[in-house]
């Protein structure tokens, strides 16, 4: 299966480790290689630059969004095939979700975790079949895989969160997850249902 917009979540700091840079290059050359495109927040800077250089390096489309109170602080890449300024990072997500046919989240700040929870929550909620994957080598992304089991451990989270989403360790196994079709899900009455007391 190929030809997908796989949009990448990922950071924008510059105090980072350069392991997660590594890493962004090596999605982005993975990404072109499988003949994918790639949807990005936009930015030049930390992983976000380095995953959509590596995929246009590849031959791979890239295209970016960005907010316009975001273009010069995290210094939008001109580079990009495409480069879509939005009012705000309300209408940057929707634009990012709109264009993409899979998630894929790197290692990020707190913007990513924001992204991956909407993402992972619509899922939840049967309002998109898109495939959605953590790629998480270094066990970042271990601290929340706990506490989302906590939380549907005490009936917060519905059993079926975890079909929504999958978790992997290497750049090949998380772009096999992301071109495999998903299941649809559906919330039921029993979903919603108060917790036997």
């Amino acid at each position: 299966m190929g030809g997908l917009a796989i949009c990448v979540f990922c950071a924008s700091s510059s105090r980072i480790d350069r392991r997660h840079l590594e890493l962004a290059e090596q999605v982005g050359a993975e990404l072109a290689r499988r003949g994918h495109s790639l949807v990005s927040g936009g930015a030049k800077v930390s992983c976000m630059g380095a995953v959509a250089r590596a995929a246009r390096a590849g031959g791979a489309r890239t295209v970016g969004v960005i907010p316009q109170a975001l273009v010069s602080v995290e210094i939008a890449d001109q580079d990009n095939d495409e480069l879509i300024v939005t009012p705000d990072m309300r209408s940057r997500k929707a634009e990012m979700d709109r264009r993409s046919d899979a998630f894929l989240v790197l290692p990020g700040g707190i913007g990513t975790l924001e992204e991956l929870l909407e993402i992972w929550t619509s899922r939840v909620l049967g309002m998109h079949d898109k495939p959605l994957v953590i790629l998480d080598p270094h066990g970042m992304y271990e601290p929340l895989r706990d506490l989302v089991v906590k939380l549907a451990d005490h009936g917060f989270v519905r059993p079926g969160a975890f079909d929504a989403i999958s978790w992997s360790r290497s750049v090949p196994e998380a772009f096999d997850l992301l071109e495999v079709r998903q299941v649809h899900l559906t919330p039921t009455g029993e979903d919603y249902a108060e917790a036997e007391p």
